[in-house]
């Protein structure tokens, strides 16, 4: 391997990998044993895999590749992953985001009181320890708010409290989260310890897709997110967003300037905004790319690979963005929910993946599976992610395809 052109990427999806290799680096590969796939391994120079969630684990394997080949820059792009990319980088003086960042993403209390000792616009936020601190901080903020992990994502854990009668209750699922987790999905990655209380915002979601570089920050999308009432699962995505250019530039530069007191420089962000009663508000952020099948959004819409960018960055192999592209069309993406119950057909993924207009069609579960209720992102039954002419299009197609096309049949278990 070339130490110059030598990627320690912890966490890799298939995809990400293959991109990797088409840039020509030599890649080692640090992987979850619960997301190892057999191609990985034919893709990866090297393969080693441990739990990258425990730096105990990382730290030794990170060191020995190092020694031995040499590691010029460092890459995760999932969650869970973040915190040891972070140690990696400061261990080794990579020049990626070191630690003390990728830990004001990752926590969401300690993200709030970075930016309250920064002067930015923050909203009420306080630590969960007790079931009298919820009652407490009702008082001082009023109702309703929400409740949520400091540390997770794919909105697991997350719920609101509507008033003071809701406290027991409210305190009986933090105590039953900290005990048994969350399973499902990639809940397992998160340790549920630590939860905070901070005021609801009420208003229309969107998230920014941005790349910084060497502190320019670049907004590629605002994307539009289509929410519930009822639970905290992400039930679509439409790029670009369906707003004014003054509500856009309103969401793109709150964005900008969350990134600045955060100190990102360089790489993707994910950055999730609600525009309230106030204006703006960051929800949480994350110094990666988004999921959801938001980047091929993105790319169909702007041709802009954020997943290359992010590979390629540290090595030079793209060019640096100038300034926010231009959409070509609209994308959009919009998931099933058809439980709770068995799972006892799925048909139409065929039909679906041969149209020229569909970037991308699944099911995650199998017949015979039992589906409970959508709690968080974890219990979306499938997708589908489509192009149009614009946005209204995009989603007017998506919901067609979810309706006519795509059948997944849910019965009583």
């Amino acid at each position: 391997m070339t130490q110059d052109r030598t990627l320690l990427f912890i966490g890799a999806t298939t995809r990400a990998l293959r991109t990797a290799k088409e840039f020509g680096l030599d890649v080692v590969l640090l992987q979850h044993r619960s997301k190892f796939e057999a191609e990985q391994a034919a893709l990866a120079d090297v393969t080693f895999v441990a739990d990258y969630t425990d730096w105990s684990a990382v730290r030794p394997l990170a060191q020995a590749a190092r020694e031995r080949w040499g590691i010029t820059a460092a890459l995760a792009l999932t969650d869970p992953a973040l915190d040891a990319l972070g140690r990696v980088n400061d261990l080794f003086g990579l020049g990626g985001t070191g630690h003390e960042v990728c830990r004001r993403f990752r926590d969401k209390y300690e993200m709030r009181r970075h930016l309250a000792a920064r002067g930015a616009p923050v909203i009420g936020a306080e630590p969960l320890e007790s079931r009298d601190d919820l009652t407490s901080f009702g008082d001082r903020y009023g109702y309703p708010f929400i409740v949520k992990p400091t540390d997770a994502a794919a909105g697991i854990g997350v719920f609101r409290v509507d008033g003071p009668a809701d406290a027991d209750a409210a305190w009986r699922r933090v105590l039953g989260l900290r005990e048994t987790g969350v399973n499902r999905g990639c809940g397992y990655l998160f340790p549920l310890t630590g939860f905070l209380m901070e005021e609801y915002v009420d208003g229309p979601e969107f998230s920014v897709e941005a790349f910084s570089f060497s502190g320019r920050h670049v907004v590629v999308a605002v994307t539009e997110k289509l929410t519930s009432d009822t639970h905290f699962a992400e039930l679509g995505h439409t790029v670009p967003a369906r707003v004014t250019s003054a509500q856009e530039e309103l969401v793109a530069t709150a964005a900008t300037g969350f990134l600045d007191a955060m100190g990102l420089a360089d790489g993707p962000s994910h950055t999730e905004i609600r525009i309230g009663p106030r204006g703006p508000v960051v929800i949480e952020s994350h110094n990666r790319i988004g999921g959801d099948r938001i980047t091929d959004l993105v790319e169909a819409v702007y041709g802009i690979d954020l997943v290359a960018y992010a590979i390629g960055r540290p090595f030079g192999l793209v060019e640096e963005l100038t300034e926010r592209p231009r959409p070509r069309g609209g994308a959009a993406v919009r998931f099933l929910d058809a439980g709770p119950g068995r799972v006892a057909a799925i048909d139409g993924l065929a039909e679906l993946r041969s149209r020229p207009d569909v970037i991308a069609a699944d099911v995650f579960a199998k017949v015979g599976d039992v589906v409970g209720p959508v709690l968080d992102n974890n219990d979306r039954l499938g997708l589908v992610a489509a192009t149009g002419p614009d946005g209204d299009a995009a989603v007017k197609l998506c919901e067609e395809l979810l309706e006519n096309t795509l059948n997944v049949q849910v019965v009583n278990p």
